[in-house]
């Protein structure tokens, strides 16, 4: 039953009980009439908002990235030396994505694999801009002397695409493993690579 407690519009609404849905009974089994009973609205209020039940999906990942985003700024801009933002917000990039689907046990390889070819232009998109965010802090580190000169977008790339391989988006559910398994391995590699980055 969706939470009542706070006001909500009727696209986070639908967004919401796809999330649900997705979480319950996966991707194919999730239909339009399914999904406007969850939200507890017409069927055609759904199409007001979204044209297929692809654009509903595609729009719930792009909003996990976008909240992610969010907080990869709040980290991005903390005091804190370049090197420790730089190590919190990898862990945050793969963590809060984990979180984000964990709950989808096997309907996660199914979305995916349903999705791939429009998932894939997106991931471009969001990769970038994620990338855009770590070079501010590298930027920001260079600056203040922290770390070494460089390339900041370069860098900012080369740590997204160091850390991809962590992602839900390509791991199966049964590669993923437990959080903590996830973020020893995301700090192991953030070490690294930021140690490579610093004066």
């Amino acid at each position: 039953m969706p939470d009542r407690s706070k006001p909500i519009n009727t696209r986070d609404a639908i967004l919401d009980a796809t999330d649900r849905l997705l979480a319950r009974s996966g991707y194919k089994k999730m239909t339009i009439d399914e999904l406007a009973h969850e939200v507890g609205i017409g069927k055609g209020s759904i199409y007001l908002h979204f044209a297929s039940k692809e654009e509903i999906a595609l729009s719930h990942i792009d909003r996990i990235v976008d909240r992610l985003k969010a907080r990869l700024r709040h980290i991005a801009d903390d005091q804190a030396p370049a090197a420790e933002r730089l190590h919190k917000m990898l862990l945050e990039r793969v963590l809060f994505r984990f979180d984000s689907v964990q709950h989808y046990t096997q309907s996660l390889d199914e979305l995916l694999s349903r999705l791939r070819v429009q998932l894939l232009a997106r991931r471009k998109r969001y990769f970038s801009e994620e990338s855009r965010i770590f070079a501010e802090v590298i930027a920001n580190g260079i600056e203040s002397g922290e770390l070494a000169p460089t390339d900041p977008l370069a860098a900012a790339a080369v740590l997204l695409e160091a850390t991809n391989s962590l992602l839900p988006y390509s791991l199966s559910s049964a590669e993923l493993g437990s959080r903590s398994e996830i973020s020893s391995r995301v700090d192991g590699i953030a070490a690294v690579l930021i140690k490579g980055l610093m004066r």
